[in-house]
């Protein structure tokens, strides 16, 4: 029995690319773990179409994943790591609004 292994791309690489994360990022035990939670979201995620769509439009660098992406508060959190911004009061404060947005829509 062969398995294919792309039946599902992953646009997680080219999204980590757009909002500035490098490789580099998920090195720290802490940020592997979430980088390999993002994965397994991204391989499960329904919205693959829509992402692939608003990848293809988006510009080379984007500031955040769009509203309906699973990973949106990992991604914030490794930004927010690899740019060593922590203990930015604005920067908790968009964490705690994702979390929000995050919450609600899987209330639907």
């Amino acid at each position: 029995m062969t398995v294919q292994a792309d039946v599902h791309p992953l646009h997680i690489h080219e999204m980590m690319a757009r909002l500035g994360i490098g490789r580099d990022a998920v090195v720290s035990p802490r940020s592997g773990l979430r980088y390999q939670t993002a994965l397994h979201r991204c391989e499960a995620c329904s919205a693959e179409k829509e992402c692939k769509k608003r990848l293809d439009r988006a510009p080379a660098a984007i500031t955040s994943a769009p509203w309906f992406c699973l990973n949106a508060d990992i991604l914030f959190e490794l930004q927010y790591d690899q740019r060593g911004h922590a203990g930015s009061r604005k920067n908790r404060q968009v964490l705690l609004t994702l979390n929000t947005l995050r919450k609600r829509s899987m209330r639907r």
